[in-house]
């Protein structure tokens, strides 16, 4: 069967104009795994800014999955700020064979694959073009020796560019989890998001509010620190059913410096979203 490409109009489209579409020339294919890898679903994390905690919510969401059972991956495709390695205090650069490249794998076994396991000293910057970038991260998928994946969660840089462009048309998505924080600019953050994600026709599983509020450990009240959540009003607006919250924790930042996130155990505000995800039809990879 020939592989389609993945593009931001439906088939009634017959405009030489629609630049970007899978109908206009030169259209990217989705791109085969490598043939050691059998991943049945694909999952991006997003955001519309930086600084919202997404590479935490990507960790938080396999260490869920991982702990239902699920054979569970991360590929780091946020390659220029690489942060999952930390958190799951892994630093062994990783290994290749004849077939491929052979990922990390965390405590409880959890796949990892991300530039800082790639170079000699984790704080050399890669100074890169988005050209190069985009390639590396195709080359995450083709080139690595995945194995047996039953959900594998895309951590990817904020924002609209080269790098979530790449994933959504070069890789088969089967959908996306938006991070975001709650300030009053979040209905933007969403916004783009979610557009994206209709361009590329991928939907959305879900919004995850990172640093929602910090429970007082006198009395136990929930302080807004960062004024009152909107998170559920963009969720109504964009028709998203599945909403969590994250506290600022300082449990949680204490385990992904030292690298130890999976020690801290099950966080009960992520099991419905796991659960949803859990239930998406696998589709041929």
């Amino acid at each position: 069967m020939e592989e389609k490409s993945r593009g931001c109009c439906d088939d009634s489209c017959t405009s030489d104009s629609c630049s970007g579409c899978s109908h206009s020339a030169g259209a990217p294919a989705v791109e085969k795994a490598n043939a050691a890898s059998n991943v049945k679903k694909v999952i991006g994390v997003v955001s519309g800014k930086g600084g919202v905690g997404k590479s935490l919510v990507t960790s938080m969401l396999a260490s869920a999955m991982n702990r239902k059972g699920l054979k569970t991956a991360i590929m780091d495709a946020d390659v220029t700020g690489p942060s999952i390695p930390k958190i799951f205090g892994l630093s062994d650069r990783l290994r290749a064979s004849e077939g491929g490249i052979i990922p990390g794998e965390t405590g409880s076994g959890i796949k990892v694959v991300s530039a800082n396991l790639l170079l000699e000293d984790v704080t050399d910057p890669l100074i890169w073009r988005g050209a190069m970038i985009a390639n590396m991260v195709k080359q995450f998928w083709t080139d690595v020796m995945w194995g047996d994946v039953d959900i594998m969660f895309i951590d990817m840089p904020p924002g609209t560019g080269d790098v979530p462009l790449t994933v959504f048309q070069s890789l088969p998505v089967d959908g996306i989890v938006i991070v975001t924080s709650p300030q009053e600019l979040v209905s933007m953050i969403v916004a783009k998001a979610v557009k994206m994600a209709d361009t590329m026709k991928v939907p959305v599983y879900g919004i995850v509010e990172n640093l929602s509020y910090i429970k007082c450990p006198g009395c136990g009240e929930e302080i807004k620190i960062f004024g009152e959540s909107h998170v559920d009003e963009a969720a109504e607006k964009y028709g998203i059913k599945n909403v969590a919250k994250i506290p600022m924790d300082p449990k949680i930042a204490e385990a992904c410096d030292k690298g130890c996130l999976e020690s801290i155990g099950a966080d009960m505000r992520l099991d419905s979203l796991a659960d949803v995800l859990i239930k998406i039809p696998e589709s041929a990879k």
